[in-house]
């Protein structure tokens, strides 16, 4: 992981948008800070498209994906895409009466029988990882969860790395897809994940093929969960707390920033809108 600021000059000229994690990646101590909210204000500002994609359920993206100025949050991650109403195609407020200001679209990837059997299967395979795992609780935001499980290891509960292994091996004994974040381990049925949620939420928002269009973004995040978009984006960034992980990163981000959490996020804004005014 190179330091941010050896990244030569002009190396982001062409970026047009930022996929970003949430906790510890835009969140300090669980809240977005002023720094890191100002700087997706002036990312908005310069028109650069920023999708944060999270572990996060629905139901706790919906206030921040009307509040922020973001183009789509994409939630349970790559299940469920949130926007606000009246954003155009191309991610512009688009004309609208005052009526629509505050509606929110959610977008899901699976149909509503899917989801429902699966919502099912995922509250049985949670009924047993607490039966299995003592001292594992479900995350405090489970109730707004639609398409996935989370347990709590490190948000408001504790759990040490023989728990955390025991959750993940009963999650995937039972079938199901798992991610471990710097906060939660979650479990989903589905073949979704941050990198395909991204695919999915690019082509559905803006009809691009995000693919074919990978220098043209950038990923930033702090967690062994951040993985796979590590691998595949070009210009990946690592705020500097994902330094906790490094040892059990397969997949390593390009650059670290100084600051951890929001303060590297403002990091990344800078040096981005930094490039773009000088191309």
């Amino acid at each position: 992981m190179t330091p941010l600021h050896r990244l030569p000059r002009d190396a982001w000229a062409g970026v047009w948008g930022v996929f970003t994690d949430i906790d510890d990646t835009l969140t300090t101590a669980g809240v977005i800070t002023d720094e890191a909210l100002a700087a997706l204000a002036k990312l908005d500002a310069a028109g650069v498209t920023v999708i944060p994609i999270t572990g996060r359920p629905a139901g706790w993206s919906a206030p921040f994906a009307l509040a922020w100025p973001v183009r789509a949050i994409v939630a349970e991650n790559g299940a469920v895409a949130l926007h606000r109403a009246n954003m155009a195609s191309d991610g512009t407020a688009a004309l609208a009466g005052k009526d629509s200001d505050d509606q929110l679209v959610k977008t899901y990837q699976a149909d509503p029988v899917t989801r429902a059997a699966n919502y099912r299967r995922l509250q049985q395979v949670a009924e047993c990882l607490l039966r299995e795992v003592p001292g594992s609780t479900l995350a405090r935001d489970s109730a707004g969860r639609e398409t996935d499980i989370a347990v709590d290891h490190g948000e408001f509960t504790r759990l040490d790395p023989e728990q955390i292994d025991a959750v993940v091996r009963i999650m995937r004994r039972e079938g199901l897809n798992v991610s471990v974040s710097s906060i939660h381990i979650n479990g989903w049925i589905g073949e979704h994940d941050k990198w395909q949620g991204a695919c999915w939420i690019t082509r559905e928002l803006l009809g691009h093929e995000l693919p074919a269009e990978i220098e043209r973004w950038i990923y930033v995040g702090d967690s062994t969960n951040d993985q796979v978009m590590f691998q595949h984006f070009r210009h990946s960034v690592g705020v500097a707390n994902i330094r906790h992980f490094e040892n059990q990163l397969q997949h390593r981000p390009r650059h670290v920033t100084q600051s951890e959490r929001g303060a590297g996020f403002a990091e990344v804004a800078d040096r981005l809108l930094a490039d773009r005014d000088t191309s």
